[in-house]
């Protein structure tokens, strides 16, 4: 991750260890998302929290990929991990809980949404995105539970939301379990209409769809001009803005700028315009 106050507003799991999962099934959501749907294994022992619940994901590549499946991910089985040669050394990103279900036709199922940049076919895509688009059933990952980001002041019920499409499945659990009586506003930005997804909230949250459509520019601009342009409520509001890091930065120091307290924001640059994600 880039820049973030994640460590001072984390709500962490009870128990965080790695656990095996196995590929249930896999979809294609939308031209730039891809839906991969975990169970099985050690599934019955993930605890859901809801909100933007966040993990490690350890993609095995290679038979011996999984000799490196540590429970805890500590400094020690970090630098284990670092000395591995990258044909083994197993795919290890961070992704939100998108979707979880208790009760599946074979137990508990947890959704993953991978956005999908460039192409398996010419070698332009990004190796989690390469597996998103060709993983199997049965295929075995391990997933550490880090817990929530999304941590508002007890007496704040108002929420500004903001993030591209690398937030998108973040805010979709935010928003599905934000409580009743809520209110504010949400706004996502995606590369294409056709990547809007259904996103049930709180009848007071009005959510607002912003398309680049080809328009070019960072990913994230329209969504942070559209959030600097919003006349900020004047009760209190709790801040969260996440995805690409100019984002989230600009739009955090924005906020403070503008009077909001440091405690009633959290932000996170999931990934920097320029760098491999």
């Amino acid at each position: 991750m880039a820049r973030t106050n994640l460590s001072a507003t984390r709500i962490k799991p009870e128990n965080s260890e790695t656990l095996t999962l196995h590929v249930l099934r896999r979809e294609l959501v939308s031209p730039h998302f891809a839906r991969v749907t975990l169970g099985r294994g050690e599934i019955a022992r993930f605890a859901h929290m809801g909100f933007d619940q966040w993990f490690r994901l350890v993609i095995p590549v290679a038979d011996d990929s999984e000799s490196w499946m540590p429970r805890k991910l500590n400094a020690l089985a970090f630098a284990k991990y670092m000395t591995m040669g990258r044909n083994s050394r197993p795919i290890l990103r961070n992704y939100s809980v998108r979707g979880y279900r208790p009760d599946g036709p074979d137990g508990p199922e947890l959704d993953v949404d991978f956005v999908l940049h460039g192409s398996v076919a010419d070698g332009t895509a990004g190796r989690a995105s390469t597996w998103a688009r060709t993983c199997a059933e049965g295929d075995a990952v391990g997933i550490l539970d880090e817990g929530i980001g999304f941590n508002p002041p007890p007496s704040v019920r108002r929420v500004l939301l903001v993030a591209e499409e690398s937030g998108l499945p973040a805010m979709a659990g935010i928003l599905a379990s934000l409580p009743a009586d809520a209110e504010g506003r949400a706004v996502i930005e995606i590369p294409t209409a056709e990547d809007r997804q259904p996103l049930p909230a709180p009848p007071g949250v009005e959510v607002t769809w912003l398309v680049r459509d080809g328009a070019g520019g960072l990913p994230g601009s329209a969504a942070l001009a559209h959030a600097q342009s919003l006349p900020l409520p004047a009760e209190p509001f709790y801040g969260w803005v996440v995805g690409e890091s100019t984002l989230a930065v600009s739009l955090r120091r924005h906020w403070v700028r503008a009077g909001v307290p440091k405690g009633n924001i959290m932000f996170c640059g999931y990934w920097k315009a320029g760098r491999a994600h």
